[in-house]
């Protein structure tokens, strides 16, 4: 009999308790541009339980029709290899770059990783200028602004939008909008 400890109600199916480390990677896919790929490659992750942390997806050949889909996720280094595996096997999908891979094979931390993201902060006095003078020093740009609110634009590695965001909170932070990761490695080659 099993017990409760022993099941992963995360995942579409019942793991044996693994101790790997998760990782959080970041995948490049190249696929056609046509209407339903970018659902079959989300109907992968949701159909097995896998989580998507930010996902990003734009014509970028268009001579050639094709699309890149940007995805992060995080889970073991085992799982990680299904997820690319199982990727590769769906029909429209030309190539998938494991960049967190790719980088560190390169001798690197990590792919070249930015994300935007639009900030509406509203406050009065003292926070509204404690705001401006933070937005200052993350390089922000105000890109509206009224004497009630400010909208900020951010680029920058996901942990800078994440720690931009969370001392805007006791500063009046009102909405957030992410574009989500784009990622890319160093070097002359392509995917």
């Amino acid at each position: 009999m099993m017990n409760a400890q022993n099941l992963s109600f995360g995942s579409a199916y019942f793991i044996e308790p693994n101790n790997d480390p998760m990782e959080t990677h970041m995948l490049a896919v190249l696929v056609d541009n046509e209407p339903g790929v970018l659902a079959r490659v989300i109907g992968m992750f949701s159909g097995r339980g896998y989580n998507i942390e930010s996902l990003t997806v734009s014509e970028t050949e268009h001579a050639e029709k094709l699309s890149r889909i940007t995805v992060v996720t995080r889970a073991t280094p085992q799982v990680l290899n299904q997820i690319r595996h199982q990727l590769e096997r769906i029909i429209p999908v030309h190539r998938v770059v494991d960049l967190t891979v790719r980088a560190r094979e390169q001798g690197q931390d990590g792919p070249i990783e930015r994300e935007l993201a639009l900030i509406k902060v509203a406050g009065e006095g003292a926070d509204r200028v404690e705001a401006l003078r933070l937005a200052e020093a993350f390089h922000a740009k105000v890109i509206d602004a009224t004497v009630e609110h400010f909208i900020f634009e951010i680029t920058g590695r996901s942990a800078k939008v994440d720690q931009f965001i969370s001392i805007m909170e006791p500063l009046g932070l009102v909405e957030i909008c992410r574009t989500g990761v784009s990622a890319m490695n160093r070097g002359p080659e392509g995917m």
